[in-house]
Protein backbone atom coordinates (compact mmCIF):
# COMPACT_ATOMS: atom_id res chain seq x y z
CA UNK A 1 0.00 0.00 0.00
CA UNK A 2 2.77 2.59 0.89
CA UNK A 3 4.30 1.86 -2.89
CA UNK A 4 0.61 3.68 -4.29
CA UNK A 5 1.95 6.82 -6.35
CA UNK A 6 -0.67 9.57 -5.64
CA UNK A 7 -0.11 12.35 -8.32
CA UNK A 8 0.94 15.83 -7.08
CA UNK A 9 -1.13 18.22 -8.82
CA UNK A 10 -4.74 16.47 -9.01
CA UNK A 11 -3.50 14.22 -5.39
CA UNK A 12 -5.42 11.49 -7.32
CA UNK A 13 -3.64 8.04 -6.91
CA UNK A 14 -2.17 6.50 -10.12
CA UNK A 15 -2.66 3.09 -11.97
CA UNK A 16 1.13 2.47 -12.16
CA UNK A 17 0.76 2.71 -15.79
CA UNK A 18 3.61 5.27 -17.26
CA UNK A 19 4.47 6.58 -20.66
CA UNK A 20 7.14 8.45 -21.33
CA UNK A 21 6.71 9.65 -18.02
CA UNK A 22 3.03 10.19 -18.06
CA UNK A 23 1.21 8.54 -15.07
CA UNK A 24 -2.46 7.28 -16.00
CA UNK A 25 -4.54 8.89 -13.08
CA UNK A 26 -7.16 6.05 -11.42
CA UNK A 27 -10.03 8.52 -11.44
CA UNK A 28 -13.24 6.71 -10.33
CA UNK A 29 -16.19 6.20 -12.76
CA UNK A 30 -19.25 8.97 -12.36
CA UNK A 31 -21.63 7.55 -9.81
CA UNK A 32 -24.01 8.71 -12.74
CA UNK A 33 -22.79 6.19 -14.37
CA UNK A 34 -22.17 3.20 -11.97
CA UNK A 35 -26.01 3.48 -11.41
CA UNK A 36 -26.82 3.28 -15.19
CA UNK A 37 -25.04 0.64 -15.74
CA UNK A 38 -26.11 -1.36 -12.44
CA UNK A 39 -29.97 -0.35 -13.66
CA UNK A 40 -29.01 -1.86 -17.28
CA UNK A 41 -27.96 -5.33 -15.08
CA UNK A 42 -31.11 -5.57 -13.29
CA UNK A 43 -33.48 -4.48 -16.48
CA UNK A 44 -31.91 -7.28 -18.61
CA UNK A 45 -32.02 -9.64 -15.94
CA UNK A 46 -35.98 -8.64 -15.99
CA UNK A 47 -35.93 -8.61 -19.72
CA UNK A 48 -35.04 -12.43 -19.65
CA UNK A 49 -37.58 -13.28 -16.62
CA UNK A 50 -40.41 -11.75 -18.64
CA UNK A 51 -39.92 -12.61 -22.40
CA UNK A 52 -38.32 -15.68 -24.08
CA UNK A 53 -34.81 -16.31 -23.57
CA UNK A 54 -32.92 -18.65 -22.86
CA UNK A 55 -32.15 -21.61 -24.46
CA UNK A 56 -33.00 -25.10 -23.57
CA UNK A 57 -31.87 -28.35 -24.79
CA UNK A 58 -35.18 -28.67 -26.80
CA UNK A 59 -37.18 -25.59 -26.50
CA UNK A 60 -36.41 -22.00 -24.35
CA UNK A 61 -37.84 -20.19 -21.63
CA UNK A 62 -41.55 -18.84 -22.81
CA UNK A 63 -41.07 -15.75 -20.37
CA UNK A 64 -43.67 -14.40 -17.42
CA UNK A 65 -45.36 -12.61 -19.84
CA UNK A 66 -45.96 -15.45 -22.38
CA UNK A 67 -44.89 -13.25 -25.54
CA UNK A 68 -44.17 -14.92 -28.98
CA UNK A 69 -43.26 -12.65 -31.94
CA UNK A 70 -43.81 -15.82 -34.35
CA UNK A 71 -47.57 -15.76 -32.38
CA UNK A 72 -48.20 -12.03 -33.06
CA UNK A 73 -46.77 -12.18 -36.76
CA UNK A 74 -48.90 -15.37 -37.47
CA UNK A 75 -51.80 -12.81 -35.78
CA UNK A 76 -50.81 -10.07 -38.08
CA UNK A 77 -51.33 -12.40 -41.15
CA UNK A 78 -54.44 -13.70 -40.22
CA UNK A 79 -55.61 -9.94 -39.99
CA UNK A 80 -54.43 -9.19 -43.35
CA UNK A 81 -55.82 -12.11 -44.86
CA UNK A 82 -59.27 -11.33 -43.28
CA UNK A 83 -59.10 -7.62 -45.09
CA UNK A 84 -57.91 -9.38 -48.10
CA UNK A 85 -61.15 -11.87 -47.84
CA UNK A 86 -63.40 -9.62 -48.68
CA UNK A 87 -61.79 -8.92 -52.29
CA UNK A 88 -61.01 -12.35 -52.72
CA UNK A 89 -64.85 -13.70 -52.18
CA UNK A 90 -65.57 -10.78 -54.52
CA UNK A 91 -62.83 -12.11 -56.85
CA UNK A 92 -64.12 -15.78 -57.15
CA UNK A 93 -67.62 -15.09 -57.63
CA UNK A 94 -67.33 -12.45 -60.13
CA UNK A 95 -66.73 -12.84 -64.40
CA UNK A 96 -63.22 -11.30 -65.12
CA UNK A 97 -64.78 -8.34 -67.34
CA UNK A 98 -66.76 -7.58 -64.15
CA UNK A 99 -63.36 -7.38 -61.94
CA UNK A 100 -61.91 -5.35 -64.88
CA UNK A 101 -64.63 -2.42 -64.78
CA UNK A 102 -64.31 -2.07 -60.85
CA UNK A 103 -61.40 0.34 -60.72
CA UNK A 104 -60.64 -0.89 -56.54
CA UNK A 105 -61.32 -4.43 -57.17
CA UNK A 106 -58.78 -4.40 -60.42
CA UNK A 107 -56.26 -2.99 -58.30
CA UNK A 108 -56.50 -5.27 -56.44
CA UNK A 109 -56.54 -8.10 -58.34
CA UNK A 110 -53.70 -6.82 -60.31
CA UNK A 111 -51.57 -6.47 -57.16
CA UNK A 112 -52.47 -9.65 -55.91
CA UNK A 113 -51.71 -11.27 -59.61
CA UNK A 114 -48.34 -9.47 -59.63
CA UNK A 115 -47.08 -10.85 -56.44
CA UNK A 116 -48.41 -14.38 -57.87
CA UNK A 117 -46.20 -14.07 -61.05
CA UNK A 118 -43.32 -13.05 -59.19
CA UNK A 119 -43.51 -16.25 -57.19
CA UNK A 120 -44.67 -19.03 -60.26
CA UNK A 121 -44.19 -17.43 -63.08
CA UNK A 122 -41.14 -15.20 -63.30
CA UNK A 123 -38.85 -18.12 -63.89
CA UNK A 124 -40.20 -18.70 -67.05
CA UNK A 125 -40.86 -15.31 -68.49
CA UNK A 126 -38.87 -12.96 -66.41
CA UNK A 127 -39.15 -10.74 -63.72
CA UNK A 128 -40.49 -8.16 -65.68
CA UNK A 129 -42.14 -10.82 -68.23
CA UNK A 130 -40.62 -10.19 -71.55
CA UNK A 131 -39.65 -13.69 -71.66
CA UNK A 132 -36.64 -15.30 -73.45
CA UNK A 133 -35.92 -17.44 -76.21
CA UNK A 134 -38.68 -20.22 -76.12
CA UNK A 135 -40.87 -18.01 -73.49
CA UNK A 136 -43.19 -15.36 -75.00
CA UNK A 137 -42.99 -11.88 -74.07
CA UNK A 138 -46.54 -10.76 -72.34
CA UNK A 139 -45.76 -7.32 -72.53
CA UNK A 140 -46.69 -6.96 -76.62
CA UNK A 141 -49.21 -7.87 -78.24
CA UNK A 142 -48.48 -10.48 -79.81
CA UNK A 143 -50.47 -13.28 -78.81
CA UNK A 144 -50.23 -17.11 -79.88
CA UNK A 145 -53.50 -17.80 -78.64
CA UNK A 146 -55.18 -14.42 -77.90
CA UNK A 147 -54.86 -12.01 -75.69
CA UNK A 148 -58.11 -10.92 -74.23
CA UNK A 149 -59.04 -11.85 -70.83
CA UNK A 150 -61.19 -14.83 -71.54
CA UNK A 151 -58.40 -16.00 -73.52
CA UNK A 152 -55.36 -15.25 -71.11
CA UNK A 153 -57.78 -17.37 -68.30
CA UNK A 154 -57.67 -19.98 -70.51
CA UNK A 155 -54.36 -20.96 -71.13
CA UNK A 156 -52.94 -19.73 -67.32
CA UNK A 157 -55.39 -22.42 -65.94
CA UNK A 158 -55.27 -24.82 -68.60
CA UNK A 159 -51.78 -24.56 -69.85
CA UNK A 160 -50.35 -25.37 -72.69
CA UNK A 161 -49.56 -29.08 -74.07
CA UNK A 162 -49.82 -30.01 -70.44
CA UNK A 163 -50.58 -33.65 -70.43
CA UNK A 164 -51.74 -33.83 -66.69
CA UNK A 165 -54.46 -31.32 -68.14
CA UNK A 166 -57.61 -32.51 -70.50
CA UNK A 167 -58.42 -29.08 -71.40
CA UNK A 168 -54.92 -27.87 -72.18
CA UNK A 169 -53.94 -26.27 -75.40
CA UNK A 170 -52.54 -28.75 -77.98
CA UNK A 171 -51.09 -27.61 -80.96
CA UNK A 172 -47.90 -29.33 -82.60
CA UNK A 173 -45.89 -28.34 -85.76
CA UNK A 174 -45.32 -31.81 -88.15
CA UNK A 175 -41.86 -32.34 -88.26
CA UNK A 176 -41.37 -31.67 -92.15
CA UNK A 177 -38.03 -33.20 -92.43
CA UNK A 178 -40.35 -36.03 -92.84
CA UNK A 179 -42.58 -35.28 -95.36
CA UNK A 180 -40.52 -32.77 -97.61
CA UNK A 181 -37.21 -32.99 -99.31
CA UNK A 182 -34.42 -30.54 -97.70
CA UNK A 183 -34.13 -28.19 -100.54
CA UNK A 184 -37.65 -27.69 -100.15
CA UNK A 185 -37.31 -26.46 -96.37
CA UNK A 186 -34.15 -24.56 -97.49
CA UNK A 187 -37.14 -22.90 -100.05
CA UNK A 188 -39.93 -22.32 -97.39
CA UNK A 189 -37.32 -21.09 -95.06
CA UNK A 190 -36.31 -18.75 -97.52
CA UNK A 191 -40.04 -17.47 -98.01
CA UNK A 192 -40.41 -17.35 -94.66
CA UNK A 193 -37.40 -15.12 -94.04
CA UNK A 194 -38.48 -12.80 -96.57
CA UNK A 195 -41.56 -11.83 -94.91
CA UNK A 196 -39.50 -9.65 -91.98
CA UNK A 197 -35.88 -9.76 -93.73
CA UNK A 198 -33.56 -10.49 -96.54
CA UNK A 199 -33.22 -13.98 -97.53
CA UNK A 200 -29.84 -15.84 -98.11
CA UNK A 201 -30.60 -16.99 -101.67
CA UNK A 202 -33.59 -14.75 -103.53
CA UNK A 203 -34.49 -17.32 -106.10
CA UNK A 204 -35.73 -19.58 -103.34
CA UNK A 205 -38.85 -17.42 -102.67
CA UNK A 206 -40.94 -17.81 -104.68
CA UNK A 207 -40.51 -21.88 -104.90
CA UNK A 208 -40.80 -21.72 -100.87
CA UNK A 209 -43.76 -19.99 -101.20
CA UNK A 210 -45.40 -22.18 -102.83
CA UNK A 211 -44.62 -24.91 -100.59
CA UNK A 212 -45.56 -22.35 -97.79
CA UNK A 213 -48.90 -22.46 -99.26
CA UNK A 214 -49.52 -25.95 -99.53
CA UNK A 215 -48.16 -27.16 -96.34
CA UNK A 216 -48.21 -24.03 -94.00
CA UNK A 217 -50.90 -21.77 -94.36
CA UNK A 218 -53.66 -24.42 -93.39
CA UNK A 219 -52.22 -22.93 -90.03
CA UNK A 220 -50.16 -19.86 -90.19
CA UNK A 221 -52.56 -18.59 -92.73
CA UNK A 222 -52.44 -17.34 -96.35
CA UNK A 223 -50.75 -14.13 -95.17
CA UNK A 224 -48.65 -15.93 -92.62
CA UNK A 225 -50.00 -13.65 -89.87
CA UNK A 226 -50.73 -17.18 -87.42
CA UNK A 227 -53.71 -18.57 -86.64
CA UNK A 228 -54.89 -18.54 -82.68
CA UNK A 229 -56.87 -21.73 -83.38
CA UNK A 230 -53.94 -23.43 -83.31
CA UNK A 231 -51.72 -21.41 -81.28
CA UNK A 232 -49.63 -20.52 -85.07
CA UNK A 233 -47.40 -17.91 -84.69
CA UNK A 234 -47.47 -15.02 -86.92
CA UNK A 235 -44.94 -15.11 -89.37
CA UNK A 236 -44.92 -11.85 -90.99
CA UNK A 237 -43.86 -9.39 -88.29
CA UNK A 238 -40.41 -9.69 -86.53
CA UNK A 239 -41.33 -11.20 -83.66
CA UNK A 240 -39.70 -14.72 -83.03
CA UNK A 241 -40.27 -17.07 -80.09
CA UNK A 242 -37.85 -19.26 -80.58
CA UNK A 243 -35.70 -18.63 -84.07
CA UNK A 244 -34.97 -15.64 -86.35
CA UNK A 245 -32.19 -16.58 -88.91
CA UNK A 246 -32.76 -18.54 -92.00
CA UNK A 247 -30.72 -21.83 -91.09
CA UNK A 248 -32.48 -21.94 -87.28
CA UNK A 249 -36.07 -21.46 -89.06
CA UNK A 250 -35.24 -24.63 -91.56
CA UNK A 251 -34.24 -26.66 -88.29
CA UNK A 252 -37.34 -25.80 -86.91
CA UNK A 253 -39.57 -26.63 -90.15
CA UNK A 254 -37.58 -30.04 -90.20
CA UNK A 255 -37.61 -31.00 -86.27
CA UNK A 256 -39.55 -28.65 -84.72
CA UNK A 257 -39.29 -27.78 -81.18
CA UNK A 258 -42.32 -27.81 -78.83
CA UNK A 259 -42.47 -26.15 -75.44
CA UNK A 260 -45.04 -27.12 -72.79
CA UNK A 261 -46.61 -24.77 -70.19
CA UNK A 262 -48.06 -25.87 -67.06
CA UNK A 263 -51.67 -25.45 -65.78
CA UNK A 264 -51.65 -23.61 -63.07
CA UNK A 265 -55.61 -24.14 -62.19
CA UNK A 266 -54.82 -26.78 -60.33
CA UNK A 267 -52.12 -25.77 -58.68
CA UNK A 268 -53.18 -22.32 -57.55
CA UNK A 269 -57.00 -21.96 -57.40
CA UNK A 270 -59.25 -20.06 -60.11
CA UNK A 271 -59.16 -16.62 -58.01
CA UNK A 272 -55.30 -16.84 -57.89
CA UNK A 273 -55.73 -17.57 -61.66
CA UNK A 274 -57.73 -14.57 -62.21
CA UNK A 275 -55.86 -12.34 -60.41
CA UNK A 276 -52.96 -13.58 -62.84
CA UNK A 277 -54.86 -13.18 -65.93
CA UNK A 278 -55.58 -9.54 -64.68
CA UNK A 279 -52.68 -8.96 -64.24
CA UNK A 280 -50.59 -10.27 -67.08
CA UNK A 281 -53.50 -8.51 -69.36
CA UNK A 282 -52.54 -4.69 -67.52
CA UNK A 283 -48.87 -5.27 -68.75
CA UNK A 284 -49.73 -3.34 -72.13
CA UNK A 285 -50.15 -6.17 -74.42
CA UNK A 286 -53.99 -7.24 -73.15
CA UNK A 287 -57.09 -7.00 -75.89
Amino acid sequence: MADKHIDEISGVETTGHEWDGIRELNNPMPRWWVYTFYATIVWAIGYTIAYPAWPLLTDSTKGLLGYSSRAEVAQEISAAKADQAVYLDKIAAMPLAEIAADPQLSQFAIAGGAAAFKVNCSTCHGSGAAGGAGYPNLNDDDWLWGGDLEAIHQTIAHGIRYDGDPDTRISEMPAYGEILEPEQIRQVAAYVVSLTGTPSNAALVEPGKQIFAENCAACHGEDAKGGRDFGAPNLADAIWLKVSDEASIAAQVAQPKHGAMPAWGARLGDTTVKQLTLFVHSLGGGE
